[in-house]
């Protein structure tokens, strides 16, 4: 179970980093003016839920528009990182509890944790190497099982559903902004992750293959050549190896958004069979509950892997050559 202390450094640092990406986004909103007091009058939660949440230091949530929940200064609190911070206490929480007494036959919650981790261990080993597993297991295994959980929770009856509105000239109440939105439909969830992932493939990289192999990993001619042949690979190497710096800065951008973009279509899927026969509302979106269950798991697992490939891809070496180091 020595695999658990790694997702206590991992989790923390992503919710950072999010919380950095969404203060920025809603310091650009700042200057936005208050809206009028009619939206002042269209709070329909609960009082205690309403205190609660201006009690952290926030204000009435009087633009409809606007996602700020509360500031703790100038850390706005946005409902997608609220949902962040519940699943990755939850995930801390019952990790402590499961290694708290560990028991040579694994029971309960120690045997789910201990067939989790084991499981997935196993399966990368098998997928990028014992090495490479040992240095990387922890960032690998800590960001599936964080994706997991934050998008099956955001699938919980009310996640999405409870929050503030108005009501309507003719009489309807039109929903404007949840009190809890999924942490994966938020890009700058994603793009946290992501641009951890970078940072952590580029330390890697340097790791495996030093500075100079790095640099030659991506640049450097690959075969044996001669003469003016060796010249002319020269060159079509260093070309090629600009498309690849270019490719690989556009990694965390296709990690974020295919993981955001999927989780996103799910939750507006769900609103839409919800609204589509309202007599129906609590039949029509239980089959897309099942198929999101689904797309919840396989997005975990295509990040884990997508992450796990790119980081092998520039860890290996060929058969004869070592790492510079």
């Amino acid at each position: 179970m020595r695999h658990f202390r790694p997702l206590f450094l991992s989790l923390t640092v992503a919710l950072f980093v999010f919380g950095g990406f969404a203060g920025a986004a809603l310091g650009a909103e700042a200057a936005h003016p208050a809206a009028t007091e009619e939206h002042e009058e269209a709070h329909h939660l609960p009082l205690k839920a309403t205190l609660l949440t201006y009690g952290i230091g926030g204000h009435p949530p009087t633009d409809p528009q606007h996602p700020e929940t509360a500031k703790i200064g100038y850390l706005a609190i946005t409902n997608s990182m609220l949902v962040s911070w519940i699943v990755a206490a939850g995930i801390l929480i019952c990790a402590r509890l499961a290694t708290r007494k560990i028991r040579p036959v694994p029971t309960g919650l120690q045997n789910f944790w201990e067939w989790l981790v084991e499981s997935l261990h196993n399966f990368l080993e098998g997928m990028i190497g014992r090495d490479l597993v040992k240095r990387t297991f922890w960032f690998f295994a800590t960001i599936f099982i964080f994706i997991l959980f934050v998008n099956w929770f955001g699938l919980i009856p009310g996640v999405g559903t409870v929050g503030w509105g108005h009501y309507l000239p003719n009489g309807a109440f039109a929903f404007d902004r949840p009190l809890l939105r999924g942490g994966n439909a938020d890009l700058n969830m994603t793009s946290a992750m992501a641009m951890i992932f970078f940072l952590c493939w580029i330390v890697w990289a340097i790791q495996a293959n030093g500075v100079g192999g790095f640099l030659s990993h991506i640049f450097g001619p690959k075969g044996d050549s001669k003469g003016l042949m060796k010249i002319a690979m020269v060159i079509i190497f260093f070309a090629v190896g600009l498309l690849e710096i270019v490719s690989i800065l556009f990694r965390p951008i296709s990690l974020s958004f295919r993981l955001f973009g999927n989780i996103y279509a799910g939750e507006t899927i769900l609103e839409t069979m919800a609204n589509m026969v309202p007599s129906l509302s609590w039949l029509l979106p239980v089959p897309f509950y099942f198929m999101e269950l689904l797309v919840g798991l396989v997005q975990a697992l295509v990040f884990m892997l997508l992450t796990a490939v790119f980081t092998l891809l520039i860890a290996q070496h060929e058969p004869g050559h070592e790492a510079h180091h």
